[in-house]
């Protein structure tokens, strides 16, 4: 177990500050850009002699992490230091030409989960980009994939089906850092930028984030825990539904039901598909917001009781087959708008693709389902190989 795993951003601004000296550099950053003391970047920036910082930029939920889910985020100041603040969820997600003007850098350092749909790492991907398209040059401080980078799970997206949540075809559980993702995307999709990563000390790929010795800080308003981020690459699957992914709980992701089902019949379904790593429970569970707010769900709680054979995407897409079979009458899947898409159903660009949706359609088994994409995800981590920047 590590007790001190140094961060691109504590090494930035130590012995890698070379990197940004003398330079007008921009910050995209959230409530997760801090060091072991819980400083946030942009203070410990600001106070530094030797570089400037000009400009903040604001991801999904806002360089405060105060939007919930799909509310875009204004621009405006931050309150302490009063440099603007840029939003790239809102009327755009791509830094715009003004945006990035005088400009040396921009520092992306924003913790990520390990999961293609969460959007960071495409808010880096559009910033990456930008800055090949200004010439400006973007430098990745890098953290720990929370949930480790060893396991790669899910299928590959569709071209038909890139969007918000997921700009390039990688698969729903990745294995990489934020700084190996970019590596990998900047190389293979030959964006052209002028990339920078900073990468970490001490941090062993096997490791999950609380071997790490860091603080963890909630990565967005519905992410309290670690336990959220090791259900979330198959927990937000739930999201292309009607049911309750839990949002509106203390236990988002984890929690999945609607008022129509009943707890035990989908225990039972799910029992017997034998999965690996997690114990579910029946539940009743009242969310305080969003899907069904002020109604009783029930459904179930996983239990995670071995991370190492847990596999998530498998267990995610074994819940959504156990709730359309307990409850099919009802059952729906979430229609557009969804992530600015505006045709396709939510769980098909979730997916990355129709066919999955078609398959637990017809009821396929989960063997056939994992079936069907193990050349690609093999394909894919042949690729991934030549990126990774940790043993």
């Amino acid at each position: 177990m590590s007790a001190s795993v140094t961060t691109g951003l504590e090494k930035l601004l130590s012995s890698h500050f070379d990197v940004v000296a003398g330079k007008a550099i921009g910050l995209i950053a959230n409530p997760t850009t801090v060091d072991r003391q819980l400083r946030h970047a942009i203070d410990l920036f600001h106070e530094r002699e030797g570089v400037e910082l000009r400009t903040l930029f604001g991801p999904e939920h806002g360089l405060r992490a105060t939007a919930q889910d799909l509310e875009e985020v204004d621009d405006g100041s931050d309150p302490i230091t009063g440099i603007p603040v840029r939003s790239l969820y809102g009327p755009t997600r791509v830094p715009t030409e003004e945006m990035l003007r005088g400009l040396d850098a921009v520092v992306y350092d924003i913790q990520d989960v390990g999961s293609r749909y969460y959007t960071y790492i495409w808010t880096m991907a559009h910033a990456m980009e930008a800055c090949a398209r200004d010439g400006v040059e973007l430098i990745v401080a890098d953290r720990p994939n929370p949930i480790g980078g060893t396991h790669v799970e899910g299928n590959i997206i569709d071209a038909q089906h890139l969007s918000f949540v997921g700009l390039y075809p990688i698969p729903n559980r990745h294995g990489m850092t934020s700084g190996e993702v970019a590596e990998l995307l900047n190389a293979e999709f030959r964006i052209g930028c002028n990339l920078t990563v900073v990468p970490m000390d001490g941090w062993s790929r096997r490791e999950w984030f609380d071997e790490s010795g860091l603080p963890w800080v909630m990565p967005s308003p519905n992410m309290p825990t670690l336990d959220t981020a090791a259900v979330y690459p198959g927990g937000c699957l739930f999201e292309g539904t009607n049911l309750s992914e839990g949002r509106g709980t203390t236990r988002p992701f984890e929690l999945v039901g609607a008022p129509w089902i009943d707890a035990q019949d989908l225990v039972d379904v799910l029992s017997a598909e034998d999965l690996p790593g997690v114990v579910f429970r029946p539940v009743c569970f009242v969310p305080t917001f969003q899907k069904f707010r002020g109604e009783t769900c029930g459904g179930v709680q996983q239990h995670v009781v071995d991370r190492e054979s847990y596999r998530p995407v498998r267990t995610g897409y074994a819940i959504l087959k156990a709730a359309r079979s307990v409850s099919e009458a009802e059952f729906k899947w979430r229609p557009p708008p969804y992530e600015y898409e505006l045709v396709r159903p939510a769980i098909d660009i979730l997916s990355g693709n129709e066919s999955i949706r078609a398959a637990i359609e017809s009821n396929v088994s989960l063997a056939q389902l994992e079936a069907s994409w193990a050349d690609e995800l093999e394909r894919f981590e042949a690729v991934r190989g030549r990126y990774m920047l940790y043993e």
